[in-house]
Order: structure tokens, then sequence, then C-alpha cells
């Protein structure tokens, strides 16, 4: 049974003048995530000198942060400047499954990414032939799918869901604790498998990283100590990108059905800051990709100031 037709959103805050703040907070955030995403994916696709595993999952990452980014950010600056914060039925069904599928995708590529750098570290020797372009479409597309599927679990679950009333939803986003708590049954026990889901998925991917830096770090040991320190710098860049996405899923989703004030600030993290720091932190770690923007993307910047 649905008789809810649309869902009130309450947003991040009910402060008027905290709202008027985030209006421009929201739009440079989600300025600078894209711009800064679009940069990196165009820098590996068309420069020859990043043509490697490392940096095609980076292009993919940077593609799922600008999409993850998306399926959150527009809708909420909408609603703080025309006021109207109502979703509809399907539009909440919508975003629900755009946020859990790019939220996904970026978890387990996050995963390909470990394992990558575990061959390049591990088996150096044979890199190029485990990490084949082949392999690495392979990956790139199971990331995809796996994400839909993700996605479209979510999706099913909430709508086998009853609405018959309340439709406010002390949240700026359609997700699964918020809308749980709008249903009209007793939705207690449904917790075990929201973690069973979500969480798990979460906590698996999380080990996988952890275990594959564990036999990373092992293997390190009989580098010689400028082979160490290169070979952490690689990782380092990743194991910041992973702990900055895994801390916050891992609160939402792998704990009692219950909401937390802290939710919609961890929410936003993962969702709209997370996004924008990955390519500062990605390219201001990485002497390569610095070197290939500035030949790449400098000469254009120097004529337009002119």
């Amino acid at each position: 049974m649905r008789n809810v037709t649309e869902f009130i959103l309450l947003g991040l805050t009910q402060n008027p003048h905290l709202q008027k703040l985030l209006i421009p907070a929201l739009f440079f955030t989600y300025l600078f995530t894209l711009a800064g995403n679009l940069l990196i994916s165009l820098t590996i696709i068309v420069s020859p000198a990043l043509d490697s595993p490392m940096y095609f999952f980076l292009s993919c990452l940077s593609i799922i942060d600008g999409s993850y980014a998306t399926s959150i950010a527009p809708k909420m600056m909408f609603d703080l400047i025309t006021k109207k914060n109502t979703i509809s039925f399907n539009g909440c069904m919508t975003q629900l499954f755009a946020e859990h599928l790019f939220g996904a995708a970026e978890i387990i590529l996050l995963t390909a990414m470990a394992y990558d750098r575990y061959v390049a570290i591990c088996k150096p020797l044979h890199y190029t032939t485990i990490m084949s372009k082949t392999l690495c479409r392979v990956m790139a597309a199971t990331v995809w799918i796996l994400g839909v599927i993700h996605g479209g679990v979510q999706l099913l679950f909430i709508l086998q869901l009853p609405f018959c009333g309340p439709n406010v939803m002390d949240h700026f986003a359609c997700d699964l604790m918020p809308l749980l708590e709008l249903a009209c049954v007793d939705t207690r026990s449904l917790g075990p498998l929201i973690t069973a889901n979500s969480g798990s998925l979460c906590l698996l991917t999380f080990s996988m990283l952890v275990i594959s830096y564990v036999i990373i770090l092992r293997a390190l040991r009989t580098y010689s100590s400028e082979g160490r320190r290169k070979a952490l710098s690689t990782c380092a860049s990743h194991i910041i990108v992973s702990i900055l996405f895994f801390a916050p899923c891992l609160f939402l989703y792998l704990r009692p059905m219950t909401s937390f004030s802290a939710d919609k600030a961890v929410s936003i993290f993962c969702t709209l800051v997370t996004p924008m720091l990955n390519p500062l932190i990605y390219t201001l770690r990485n002497a390569e990709v610095k070197n290939v923007m500035r030949k790449l993307w400098g000469p254009m910047i120097k004529i337009s100031d002119k």
C-alpha cells in the first residue's frame, strides 16, 4: 500500500541564515568536484604517458566521484534556492538507486585499485602480463555491473515497504535509514538485512583492502629504502582516499538501525566532500600527473590569461 506520492526533505538545517550560507558553499564544492574530476579524467584519457592500469582506474574513480556528487548536490541546491523541499516518490527512488549505485561502484573500484597496487609491488616482473588492458576493462565493467546490482537491491528492498504517511524526511536526500523511519510497518527487524547488504559490502571490501596492504607491507621488507619509499608513495594516496570513503560508509551502514545526529554530516562528507578531495589527494601527491597536467593544460591557461 502506498498513499505517499512525494516526500518533504528537511535538508541539512532549518536555520534560514545557515541555509543562505549553504548555497554558495554547496555550489563551489560541487563545481570544484566536477572540474577536478573532469580534469583528471581528460588528462589521463588524452595523455599516452599515463597509459597504465593505475591511471586507468584513477580515471574511472574520477567519473564515479563526479557522478556520485551529481546524484545529491543539484537537488540540494535547488531546494535551498527555491525553498521547495519536496521530491516525488519516483524521484526519491531514483536518487536512492543512483546514490547506492555510485557508492557501491566506488567501494568495489577502490578494491580493484588495491589489487593493482598488490600486483605492482608483489609481482613487478609479471605486472604488465597480469594487469592487461583486457583484465582492466573486465574489472571496470564488473565495478559498474555490481554497482547496478547493489543499487537495484536497495531499490527493490524499499519498494516492498508501504508508505501511507507521514512523508516528512529529516534528511537532505533519500536514503535507507530515513525512508525506513517513514514506512507504515515495524522496520526494527529489517536492521540486520541492511547490515547484511550495505554493511557487509563495506566491511568485506574494507577487509580485502586491509589484507592487501598487509601483504604489500610484508613484501616491502625485501625492498631497498629508496624502493620502499617509492612504493609507499604510490600507495599513500589510495590509502587516504579509502579511509575517507570507508569510515563514513562503515559508520552509516554497519550499526543498529537507528538515526544519529551526526548522520547528515557524515553523509555530506561521504557524498560531496570526499569526491572533491580525491582529485587533490591524487594530484598533489603524484608528480607524474602534475607534470602531465602542466604540459597539457599549462599553455591553454597562459593563453586564456592573455
